[in-house]
């Protein structure tokens, strides 16, 4: 039995709209679904989520109207030394009937505009790190295009929603560092001539998978502190876990916001 066929069996086979994958600290959102949740140990393939913050349960339900499948935690590379580690729920999230998944992560910014409690969407990414999850894919189909891989209609409409919400947020390019140590200032200045507004340890391999299983993608960065060098804070996994919830508010009602239209558009068409 796929771990889709698990989930079908507890949750039923209604097809689900959108997934979310939830980043340090914020993995609380899942609990608001209030349908059924699975523990990801009783989902073949998916990884144990071992970083404290993250909550290894994937939950299914309606938010604001919307069927969604919200997995509470994330594999990072930095665990296991494998790009791949999300493929399994990636692609059962594909099974299941997703047209589009919306990341989120923890950051650091490289913006003086952008300060811990903001939220950045991402508009691209620099995979700085080199990896990729589809070395080793047999096919053809690894060749995946990612122009646009942030989808602009959906970006749009994220920012449609932080407006009416009266939430400022920024569009800027997010880059993938391995960790699991933080980068150096040298790092960071490096990064910022690439381009770079912020700077983390995930989402791009997932978004890389998420394009390959042609699904819609966009992402959205809770700044939890300023970039390495750029100001006198310690940098800290503690202090990301403890600053994550000053974004969480208004990440949350930016989602809510996002949904609620998503379900009257649905509703109309």
């Amino acid at each position: 039995m796929t771990a889709a066929d698990i989930v079908r069996e507890r949750a039923g086979a209604d097809p689900i709209d959108t997934g979310l994958i939830l980043g340090s600290g914020l993995g609380h959102i899942a609990g608001k679904i209030g349908g059924v949740t699975i523990p990801y140990s009783d989902l073949p393939g998916f990884p144990p989520a071992g970083v404290s913050g993250h909550v290894p349960q994937l939950a299914i339900g309606e938010l604001e109207g919307v069927r969604v499948a919200v997995l509470g935690g994330r594999a990072h590379y930095y665990e296991h030394g494998d790009p791949t580690v999300m493929r399994p729920a990636i692609e059962t999230l594909k099974d299941l009937g997703v047209g589009a998944v919306l990341l989120t992560n923890a950051a650091g910014s490289l913006r003086t505009n952008v300060a811990p409690g903001d939220v950045m969407l991402i508009a691209d990414h620099i995979n700085f790190s080199g990896l990729n999850p589809l070395i080793g894919e047999a096919t053809d189909a690894r060749f995946v295009n990612m122009v646009d891989a942030y989808d602009p209609g959906i970006r749009s409409d994220l920012q449609r929603a932080a407006t009416e919400e009266g939430i400022a947020l920024i569009e800027g390019t997010y880059a993938w560092y391995s960790g699991p140590s933080f980068e150096t200032p040298a790092e960071i200045r490096a990064l910022g001539i690439l381009g770079a507004d912020a700077v983390g340890m995930s989402t791009v391999p997932e978004v890389i998978l998420a394009r390959f299983f042609g699904m819609k993608v966009a992402g959205l960065s809770v700044v939890t502190n300023m970039a390495a060098g750029l100001s006198s804070e310690a940098i800290s996994h503690e202090h990301t876990k403890a600053m994550a919830p000053l974004g969480a508010a208004k990440l949350e009602t930016i989602l809510r916001r996002f949904l609620a239209s998503r379900s009257h558009t649905a509703t109309k068409s």
